[in-house]
C-alpha cells in the first residue's frame, strides 16, 4: 500500500506598499473584518494583539457549493479558526483549524519587501487523515484556501488604495 503524502500549498500575495504598511494592515481588525465579509462569514470574532503578536480570526461559513463527499464531514457550515503567531514584523507561524479533527493545516507566513512592494508568502501543509478521501479533501482544502487568499489579496489592495 502506498503512503499518502501531505498536500503543500505555497502562494504569494503582492501588495504595492512597503512592508511596514502591509504589516499594519494585517494587524488592523477592520481589515480582518472586511476579509470575513468578502468570504461570506455568517459570524466572526477577530482578536489582534499586533504584528509582532498574535492574530486570531474565528469565522463560520456556509459550505454551499462544497462537494457532497466533503460536506458530510463538516455539515452545512464550517467553523474556521485561523491563528497567526507573529514573531517579528515579517514572519509568523499560521495554523488553521477547519473543524475536522483528522485535518491539520499549518505552516509559515512571511513578508518581504521588494522594490517598494511587499510579497506575503504562505507556505502551508494540509494533512487530512481520513481513509479513502483524505487526498481528495486535501486538494479541495488547498483549492478553497487559494480562493480565500485571492479574496484576501483583493480586499488588501482595496484597503491600501483607500
Amino acid at each position: 500500500m502506498m503512503a499518502r503524502m501531505t498536500k503543500n500549498l505555497a502562494l504569494d500575495l503582492t501588495y504595492d506598499a512597503p512592508l511596514a504598511t502591509v504589516a499594519a494592515m494585517l494587524a488592523d481588525p477592520a481589515f480582518r473584518e472586511r476579509v470575513c465579509d468578502a468570504q461570506h462569514a455568517t459570524s466572526r470574532t477577530v482578536t489582534v494583539t499586533g504584528v509582532p503578536g498574535q492574530i486570531d480570526v474565528t469565522m463560520t461559513q456556509p459550505t454551499q457549493g462544497v462537494p457532497g463527499f466533503a460536506q458530510k464531514f463538516v455539515g452545512s457550515e464550517v467553523r474556521i479558526n485561523r491563528h497567526e503567531d507573529w514573531t517579528s514584523p515579517s514572519a509568523a507561524t499560521l495554523t488553521i483549524d477547519a473543524g475536522v479533527p483528522a485535518a491539520r493545516i499549518g505552516g509559515t507566513l512571511t513578508l518581504a519587501e521588494r522594490d517598494g512592494s511587499t510579497v506575503q508568502s504562505f507556505n502551508l501543509a494540509i494533512d487530512v487523515k481520513i481513509p479513502l478521501v483524505g487526498g481528495r479533501l486535501e486538494s479541495l482544502v488547498a483549492d478553497l484556501m487559494s480562493q480565500a487568499f485571492d479574496k484576501e489579496q483583493s480586499i488588501g489592495r482595496d484597503y491600501l488604495a483607500g
